[in-house]
């Protein structure tokens, strides 16, 4: 028994020794960033077959990774982005030798020995480390204390320069009254009334920084956000970085849509100048959005070979449409301060019931058509990615019944490369930016315009204001928590980004009450903040975004990295890239230069 034992020991030592020595004349395969190496060594006297999955992805049916054969070894690459189960098979004994699930670290080498094991007279696997993964999250950890090192400095310095100046300081604080406006157009929105008609109107600095903001953080995800995954949007359930930007931004429109119409309805405007001017804006987003993001400096400037329909500019430009009219058609020109009835605490809702009726109906109908209407070979009320998800069932199903509304309109020209298409192994085309999303980017909208009525309804009253946006928070929250159980793929409806769907719309309602809540305590209230830097890429969003979409590839943004073992140059190239974008908006903000549309 001893010297069986030693035999093993010594076998095994040799066959380190080898691989070691080995290393030099094999080259193994190429590690680089959000990967590592893991090498199977099979000591046993059959082949056997590795299969893996990702822990994300939902149900997924395994995928061969590796064939090692009888006393040999055999490096795979595989991603160290998120958990992986790794199953080894037998094709002999026709069953599972062993079983594990793990995050390997990025740039790390990694072994697993497959031998028999005396202990239970069967195969086992052993892992070992032969090489230390890197620290893939210190280059994040380094900018975000760069980045609030710099914060501080910009708050601190000019704080100690006003004290010097003046003693006021502390009073302007405390004392801070309503004094921002209401209204909002544009790069003149947001304008506020004195309680004295002689002061000069002043911008609500909230709906600015909200903007500027969520236009910052798009910019710097749009720019590949270091590589991180949870700085790209989600495979398919579940939530990023990435995936709060958008809904975000179409909240503030729909702010603004209340804001900027009351101001000029104020002003006498009348409703076909409005609707003059609706249209304007709708067609020009329109063709931004059709033109820019079927650009392609190699084919020109319509790509008509790679041409796509949807888009996130059509789908902003479709939305403001539709929450214009509604703010057109059935907006209050003034408020009935007078008026004394039951439902006065919920006024902000009651008096606007004929849109409250029709986003009930649009809901509805995103509803029915999701849940109800029959898709081909496809299971109806599917909402899953198809491809290998849900055990490899539908795997042309992807998206269900918004991706089957979108092929059959837009045939191939819509977005060829989801993000599903890596994990899933998909190959349909789905566009995120699609027909039935579209319905729900309008009921997001129509939320941030909820949140313009109440700034409206109880302005000079911030508290009711917090209060209310505290709220509708809560309600959007829990109903959230509801749809989804709390949970990523096992709800009635998951988030999902893609989809657009109804959960995801009240959990970024929720999101975005308390964001706009927050700002607006901070900047218009007690006037802590003025809202920089995000205020100046927030007066001047659609320069910043079809000016980002545009050049983004070009040098100085961008440009070839050298370094892609590791995530430091890709997120210091997408930092440098936002903070140039955010350095123009401030520049033309000092020249007075605001892009309307």
């Amino acid at each position: 028994m001893e010297t069986r034992r030693l035999l093993q020991t010594s076998l095994t030592m040799l066959i380190l020794v080898t691989s070691s020595y080995g290393g030099h004349s094999r080259s193994k395969p190429a590690v680089k960033m959000d990967q590592a190496l893991l090498t199977f060594h099979n000591q046993l006297t059959e082949e056997v077959q590795v299969f893996y999955t990702m822990d994300y992805c939902y149900e997924c049916v395994y995928q061969h990774l590796a064939t090692v054969e009888p006393n040999n070894s055999n490096a795979s690459v595989i991603s160290t982005k998120y958990t992986l189960t790794v199953r080894v098979d037998s094709q002999t004994r026709n069953e599972s030798l062993c079983r594990w699930s793990q995050t390997y670290g990025e740039g790390g080498y990694f072994s697993v020995w497959i031998q028999m094991s005396e202990a239970t007279s069967g195969p086992s696997c052993i892992h070992t480390v032969d090489k230390t993964p890197n620290n893939a999250y210190l280059p994040v950890l380094v900018a975000a204390l760069s980045l609030a090192v710099i914060a501080l400095l910009f708050a601190v310095v000019p704080y100690i320069c006003r004290r010097r100046r003046t003693s006021k300081f502390i009073e302007t604080i405390c004392c801070q009254g309503p004094q921002y406006s209401l209204d909002n157009d544009g790069p003149h929105a947001s304008e506020a009334e004195h309680n004295t008609t002689e002061a000069k109107p002043q911008r609500l600095r909230s709906l600015d920084t909200f903007r500027g903001f969520s236009l910052t953080v798009m910019v710097f995800v749009n720019y590949g956000g270091g590589g991180y995954w949870f700085f790209q949007h989600a495979p398919w359930n579940g939530l990023t970085v990435a995936d709060l930007v958008m809904p975000w931004f179409v909240f503030i429109i729909g702010t603004s849509v209340v804001l900027a119409f009351r101001s000029m309805q104020r002003r006498g405007v009348s409703r076909l100048q409005l609707l003059r001017k609706i249209s304007w804006r709708t067609v020009v987003l329109l063709m931004l959005g059709f033109c820019f993001l079927n650009y392609s400096p190699r084919d020109g400037l319509l790509s008509w070979s790679w041409l796509r329909i949807p888009g996130v500019l059509q789908r902003l430009g479709f939305t403001y449409f539709v929450l214009s009219l509604l703010q057109t058609f059935w907006g209050q020109r003034e408020i009935p301060l007078t008026a004394h009835h039951w439902w006065n605490p919920i006024q902000d809702v009651v008096l606007y019931w004929p849109q409250w009726l029709i986003i009930i109906l649009l809901e509805t109908l995103w509803l029915c058509i999701t849940f109800l209407m029959p898709v081909p070979n496809c299971p109806t009320g599917y909402l899953g990615a198809g491809g290998i998800g849900d055990n490899g069932l539908y795997p042309n199903c992807t998206g269900g019944a918004a991706g089957y509304v979108d092929r059959w309109m837009f045939g191939d020209n819509m977005f060829r490369y989801p993000t599903c298409k890596e994990m899933y192994h998909t190959t349909q085309p789905f566009d995120p930016e699609g027909v039935l999303g579209t319905i729900n980017s309008i009921v997001m909208g129509f939320l941030g315009m909820q949140a313009g009525k109440i700034i409206i309804y109880y302005k000079g009253m911030n508290c009711h204001i917090l209060c209310r946006f505290l709220l509708w928070a809560i309600i959007l929250g829990i109903s959230a928590a509801i749809l989804t159980k709390c949970t990523r793929d096992g709800g009635f409806i998951p988030v999902n980004k893609n989809l657009w769907s109804l959960s995801y719309v009240m959990c970024m309602g929720c999101f975005s009450f308390l964001l706009l809540g927050g700002m607006y305590f901070v900047t218009d209230v007690k006037g802590w903040w003025a809202g920089r830097p995000f205020v100046y890429p927030g007066m001047n969003s659609i320069f910043v975004y079809v000016g980002h979409s545009l050049l983004g590839f070009y040098f100085p943004f961008s440009w070839e990295m050298r370094f892609q073992t590791s995530h430091w140059e890709w997120l210091f190239q997408s930092l440098w890239g936002t903070a140039l974008w955010v350095l123009i908006a401030y520049l033309l903000y000092r020249k007075k230069f605001f892009l309307k549309i």
